[in-house]
Order: structure tokens, then sequence, then C-alpha cells
């Protein structure tokens, strides 16, 4: 228990980088119990008696069945508790904006071009389910994560453990963590590969991705406040410039994105160190540790971090909203169906040869009734699936 809370942290000094069994680590924290139950009951310290490192406190144990078990145990813990709760939260504060937002029409971006018009809450919905989906991904992995090697020893056999020691041992964990762990159904497999180490870093990475981005796309509506997009306001959370003075820039966002990009770095190296399981172990298991409780870790502050400190403060500047969805030339495309296509396209290129606006025009050119062109160009249906059908 005091090796959970950390009392004794002074005392394991092996590096991540060491022998890809992780041996290094799972001895230094054999001879830390032993040594420290040995202070307990009075004895002297190094004296490797009456608790010995592997007599004792290893019993039944390999490193190559323990290191991976505790790999797994870990990063399960900290997706329960830290990461799918952030996301958790990131989706209820998009939701809200969502819901928020459901009124302000604004333009549509394709390609970086203008596009119909789309609501911003319709946007934000979109946000909101990749972190929805993000969710079910993280949460798929949990079943892998939750199979343990322990009791498979050296190479998978069970040599030298007694053969309830994984059952009951994995048992008691689970009662303990409030976890679903199980004995791997197959210890060849658990121990002789590391998929599902693997598995939940290329779920990490798709998360990341999904931040990215929502990430970039709310710092470009955000651009400004002047000569940007300016759709939306974002919270000052810094001043932003050590020479200009009061710029603020999205710092909550870049600093999302940064955490992102080592999480896609650390899977790439996950991926690699999957490859190098040869026979009965794999030789990557402490950098395997590393990248992954990392990337949980880091991808559980940021996401709540933007949640709390960027999307919450979120809000839409509708008048920009009304200026730019007006001033767009993709107000023809309900027209296409009604005047024809080429009809159309002319009022675009005139639009953008002479700035006056596609209503404009079509008013100075009586195209239509003007009870007809309002019905058409009402913004909220251009938001909506259907198509304005030609009058007779």
């Amino acid at each position: 228990q005091e090796v959970i809370d950390g009392k004794l942290d002074a005392h394991f000094v092996v590096d991540i980088f060491q022998t890809g069994s992780g041996t290094s680590t799972n001895m230094n924290a054999n001879e830390v119990i032993a040594n420290r139950a040995i202070e307990i009951l009075g004895g002297k310290v190094g004296s490797r008696s009456p608790v010995h490192p592997n007599d004792h406190v290893n019993m039944g144990q390999s490193s190559n069945d323990v290191i991976p078990s505790a790999i797994r145990m870990a990063a399960l813990a900290l997706i329960e508790r830290e990461l799918l709760p952030a996301l958790e939260e990131l989706h209820g504060t998009l939701s809200e904006k969502a819901r928020a937002f459901d009124d302000v029409i604004k333009i549509g971006r394709t390609h970086l071009q203008d596009a119909t018009p789309v609501r911003l809450g319709q946007e934000f919905s979109g946000y909101a389910r990749q972190v929805a989906l993000s969710i079910e991904r993280i949460s798929g992995v949990k079943r892998s994560l939750a199979e343990l090697p322990l009791g498979g020893t050296a190479v998978g056999t069970g040599l030298n453990a007694h053969p309830e020691f994984a059952r009951r041992v994995i048992a008691a964990m689970a009662e303990e963590t409030q976890l679903p762990f199980v004995e791997a159904e197959n210890h060849f497999e658990a121990q002789g590969a590391a998929d599902a180490l693997v598995e939940a870093g290329a779920a990490l990475k798709t998360v990341a991705v999904s931040l990215i981005k929502i990430g970039n796309d709310i710092r470009f509506l955000a651009s400004g406040p002047r000569c940007g997009i300016g759709e939306l306001k974002m919270p000052a959370v810094q001043p932003g410039s050590s020479i200009m003075p009061g710029k603020v820039n999205p710092v909550i966002v870049e600093s999302l994105i940064m955490a992102c990009a080592h999480v896609i770095g650390a899977d790439t190296t996950l991926t690699l160190s999957g490859q190098l399981g040869y026979f009965e172990l794999n030789l990557m298991l402490p950098v395997m540790a590393y990248n992954l409780h990392s990337s949980i870790e880091i991808l559980a502050a940021s996401a709540r971090n933007f949640s709390r400190k960027c999307v919450a403060g979120l809000e839409a500047d509708r008048k920009r909203c009304a200026e730019l969805v007006e001033q767009s030339l993709a107000l023809v495309t309900p027209l296409a169906p009604v005047i024809g296509y080429d009809a159309a396209a002319e009022i675009a290129k005139e639009s953008y040869r002479t700035g006056k606006t596609v209503r404009e025009l079509a008013r100075e050119r009586k195209i239509l009734p003007e009870s007809e062109l309002e019905e058409i160009l009402d913004l909220r249906p251009m938001t909506e699936p259907g198509i304005h059908k030609k009058q007779k």
C-alpha cells in the first residue's frame, strides 16, 4: 500500500529505457517491497531475510507476465478514471453549444471556399458526435486491456506458479480496483504479443485526430478579431504576444493540438514496438508502457482543459455570421433548380465581378416575383434537406 501511495517513489530508480521485458523495473519493485517488509519486521535492510525479493515477493511470478499485466491494469484504470470522464465532459460542453448556436446561420466552407449555408449549431453537433464516437472507440479497447497475462510466468506455461494463483489474484485485484480484470484466455498470445496495447494506441490516435480537427475548426472560426473569419468569439486566457500589445492567441487550442500530435507520435512507437515480440516475449514493454500511459494522461488533461477553458466560453458573433452568409456567392445554389444552372452561374459571376450580393442582383434582374425570391433565399430552409420546386 505504501508503494501505491507513492511513499517509496524515491527508491524506484530504474530508467524507462532498459531491458525490453521490464525485468529491471520488476526487480526494483521486488527489492523495495522486500526491504520495506524487512524494515517493518525489525530486520536489516539489504539482508534479504526474513523476506526475500525473489523467493517471497516474486513467488509464482515472472517479469514476463507481471509487467504486461501491470501495463494493462494501469492503462485500463487511467481510461476509466481519467480519459473517459474527460471526453464525456467535452461531449457535454460541445452538445450544449450545439443547442445554443442552433439558430445561428453561417456560411459553410468546403475546400476552404464559400459553400451553402449551415447552422453553427449543426457544426457543433458534428463535433459532439466525433467525441461521442471517440468515447465508443476508447470503450471498445477496455475488454482486451482487462485480459491479464498473470500466471503465465516465463513463457506462458505457468511453470513455478500454483494452478489457481492467477485466478485468485486477478479476482482480488478486480474487487480491489472495481475494474473488470480477468485471466487471459491464452497466455501465449497475451505474453508473446502486445496487440492489446497497439489496439489501445490506435484508438487514442483516432481520438487525437478528431480533437485536432475540432480545435482547428474552432480556432479558424475565431480568427481575427478584425481581419479574420471572426464568426466565433474565443475566451481570452492570457496575453498572446510579447511584442504586439492587446493580441490574444488561441493558446488552449494550440496546447490541445500539440498534445494530440504527441499522442499520434506515441502511437507510431507503439506500432513499431508491437512488432518486436519474438516468440514468447515482447522486448519493448517499458517504452510501450510509457507511451501508452502518457498518451492517456495527456489526452485526458487536454480534453478537460479544452472543454473548460475554451469551448465553455465560446460565443457566436451573430452579426458577423449574418454579414458573411449574405455576401456568399453560394446563395445562387437554391436558385439553380428554379432558373437553371447556367442562369444561376451567371448571377454568381456578376456578383463576384460587381461586389453586389446574389439577392441584390436577383432583384435587379427580376428573375422571380419578390415573394418567391424571398422564399427561395430564406436562409433557414437552406440548412435543411429539400429542393425548392419551380412554380408552373
